[in-house]
């Protein structure tokens, strides 16, 4: 049978996200639209053998959302091969988008089997560890800059690699106001920023896309990690060497960039 342009483009973008390759734009019709962008990761991601260990949380920003008249954000899997320790060597090329710094928990398995709708109250009891992170955005493609979330969507949720801090056993902290930092000294580029940019906070992005999952119906055998969405936006990389995240409370997460 005729592959469709669907999955034609799949198989071009997962190409691209296993061999660590650049391609041309794909179509657009796959990213003006966050529901037909939704489709193609989907697919995507189902014909990606390696493990999945987590989701990230895109688009949390609301001045960002409101912007590209998005009313939510949208969630995309993380696998093992983007999933680094602190301190780790990241290579980008000129289709990288930026450094971002956010909170990530670790979640309970159990989540999985329980039913209920996750919201403020009950959440807390399916989260293990919290940790900072960095995450370095890019496209798989010949494209740069922003038009809409079917861009970053469409191209695995736009994520190059993940690096996480030292977790630390989860404790209520105000995680909706602490204050947040990237810096690289060599060149002296720093930014600030807060927990509260994350679409309201930290742990609300995470019970959005919990519900996200169970609406799903997504499951996995093990714990779990959620990125929930950057503190300081996307950060241009200005200049190689290390980028060093601090999160108020949590600690950092450190990458050297190649």
């Amino acid at each position: 049978m005729k592959k469709t342009l669907l999955e034609k483009t799949a198989d071009k973008l997962v190409n691209a996200f296993i061999n660590n390759k650049i391609i041309a734009p794909i179509p657009s019709k796959f990213t003006k639209k966050l529901s037909e962008a939704q489709k193609l990761r989907k697919l995507c991601e189902k014909k990606v053998s390696d493990p999945i260990i987590g989701f990230k949380a895109a688009g949390t920003a609301i001045p960002v959302m409101k912007k590209l008249k998005e009313k939510k954000p949208f969630y995309a899997s993380i696998f093992k091969k983007n999933f680094i320790k602190s301190g780790q060597k990241v290579k980008i090329n000129k289709f990288t988008l930026g450094i971002e710094l956010e909170v990530c928990y670790l979640v309970k398995k159990s989540f999985f089997s329980s039913r209920s709708l996750i919201n403020m109250k009950n959440i807390t009891k399916y989260i293990s560890h919290v940790a900072p992170c960095i995450e370095v955005v890019g496209y798989r493609q010949r494209k740069k800059g922003i038009t809409s979330f079917g861009d970053l969507c469409s191209d695995f949720g736009a994520n190059v690699k993940f690096l996480i801090g030292k977790k630390q056993k989860y404790k209520k902290i105000n995680i909706g106001n602490l204050k947040t930092n990237i810096t690289n000294k060599k060149i002296r580029q720093s930014v600030d920023g807060n927990t509260n940019t994350v679409y309201i906070s930290p742990l609300n992005s995470l019970k959005f896309v919990l519900n996200e999952l169970r609406k799903d119906k997504v499951a996995l055998s093990k714990d779990f990690y959620v990125f929930t969405g950057s503190t300081v936006g996307v950060v241009p990389i200005l200049g190689k060497g290390l980028y060093t995240g601090r999160v108020a409370s949590l600690g950092f997460a450190t990458a050297i960039i190649q």
